[in-house]
């Protein structure tokens, strides 16, 4: 693939996730949440229970921005912290009464409010930008796994 090309493929991409960053985190701070809080609320949505380990790999949040994260939401009133029966050492993580209330509310909204965006897309191009970027990413996956270093 010819450099200029790639490069012109980043740069949009960069540009792309940035726009989405922007266009979702102005509604996200509306409900007075982070970016990060709001990724755990969802990905804790729906009753789910969780270890710190596995919302880093279910979130586009690090190991090390973790821990505040959850304090913070906890402080909310919005998470809580419960031993794991099955690990002294781990904890699990589950949204509150409180939490659960503010997802219910909040998730539909934030879809209906990113449909938006998409909008003006035909069913069409959303399935091929869907299909584009599900074939870059298992290209990123595949160079990984075969363990090629950076």
């Amino acid at each position: 693939m010819p450099h200029t090309t790639f490069r012109s493929a980043l740069r949009e991409l960069a540009r792309c996730y940035q726009a989405f960053e922007v266009y979702a985190s102005s509604h996200i701070h509306l409900q007075g949440l982070t970016i990060s809080q709001f990724d755990i609320l969802v990905t804790l949505g729906n009753g789910q229970n969780m270890t710190p380990k596995e919302l880093v790999e279910k979130t586009l949040i690090t190991k090390g921005t973790l821990t505040g994260v959850v304090d913070r939401l906890q402080i909310k009133g919005l998470v809580k912290r419960t031993p794991s029966a099955l690990d002294g050492r781990s904890q699990i993580i589950t949204l509150t009464k409180k939490g659960q209330t503010l997802f219910d509310q909040i998730f539909p909204e934030h879809l209906a409010y990113m449909g938006k965006a998409f909008e003006h897309l035909e069913t069409k191009e959303i399935s091929h930008i869907e299909e584009a970027l599900s074939t870059l990413r298992q290209a990123l996956e595949n160079k990984k796994t075969k363990g090629e270093n950076p």
